[in-house]
């Protein structure tokens, strides 16, 4: 696309690229469940990880995933996906209203639904992070690298996942912050590495409570946001026994879930 690109001594006409942004409406056993907007691209896992984070499978197995289950995939302009367990997972239940790319629940009252099916994550017998501080400070520049349409469009977030020496195991990118990680867990789960033990899951924007609550349900034990978090995401993120660190720039960062860190072992108490 061209754009007019104006500076302090000059304006001209150049081309510019933009991220494409459209609907994709997922069905769950030929059932639809929600439509979102994002960017083209890993429909499949979208679907799927939609479908885990918000407990619609129940544990069901996915025994398969396709484009537009009444007809041609054509036919809905690649727009509509249908998740399959051969009728296993419970009968779905229909959003009230569609998901945008800026936020995942929107008319979705289920909060304390979403989180009383799940259980608090595991812990280490001695109490220590699952994921040292210098791994989570290092989050952010180890997936920046592999954020190629972040690097084209400037205008897309990105979800990772990492292990606690820090190595990037799996990089997303959507228009939609919710979206780029349930991309990420539907990868995971087609792939049957969930749930996600001792890994970190790494997000490029806020920490809202959809994410801390899809973090939880794929089982992360650590999520590093580069801004903020909400009170409820660090609420719930204590609950889960969620490692929450947000503003994870540079050389600083903010630990806001568990309430206090455990003590360095060469030092005295640092609360």
């Amino acid at each position: 696309m061209l754009v007019t690109r104006v500076t302090a001594d000059s304006r001209g006409r150049q081309p510019d690229e933009l991220i494409v942004e459209e609907p994709m409406t997922i069905q769950l056993d030929g059932t639809t469940v929600s439509t979102t907007m994002r960017t083209p691209g890993h429909d499949y896992e979208l679907a799927v990880g939609f479908c885990h984070t918000e407990g619609l499978l129940a544990g069901a197995p996915v025994s398969g995933v396709r484009y537009c289950a009444n007809g041609a995939a054509s036919d809905g302009e690649w727009n509509v996906v249908t998740v399959d367990t051969g009728g296993r997972a419970p009968a779905p239940r229909v959003r009230l209203g569609n998901t945008t790319s800026s936020c995942g629940l929107c008319g979705n009252d289920a909060i304390d639904e979403l989180c009383d099916r799940l259980v608090p994550l595991p812990t280490t017998a001695d109490g220590a992070l699952p994921i040292s501080l210098d791994v989570l400070q290092g989050a952010p520049a180890a997936c920046r690298e592999a954020q190629a349409l972040f690097g084209s469009t400037g205008s897309v977030h990105a979800a990772a996942a990492f292990t606690a020496t820090g190595e990037v195991l799996l990089v997303r990118e959507d228009v939609g912050r919710h979206n780029a990680v349930d991309k990420v867990i539907g990868r995971m789960l087609l792939d049957r590495t969930l749930p996600a033990t001792g890994l970190g899951l790494f997000v490029s924007g806020r920490a809202s409570f959809e994410l801390v609550q899809k973090a939880w349900a794929a089982g992360f034990s650590s999520l590093v946001a580069v801004s903020a978090p909400t009170a409820l995401a660090v609420h719930t993120a204590r609950r889960a026994g969620l490692v929450l660190a947000g503003f994870v720039r540079d050389d600083r960062m903010n630990v806001y879930a568990p309430e206090r860190l455990p003590a360095p072992a060469s030092s005295g108490d640092t609360a």
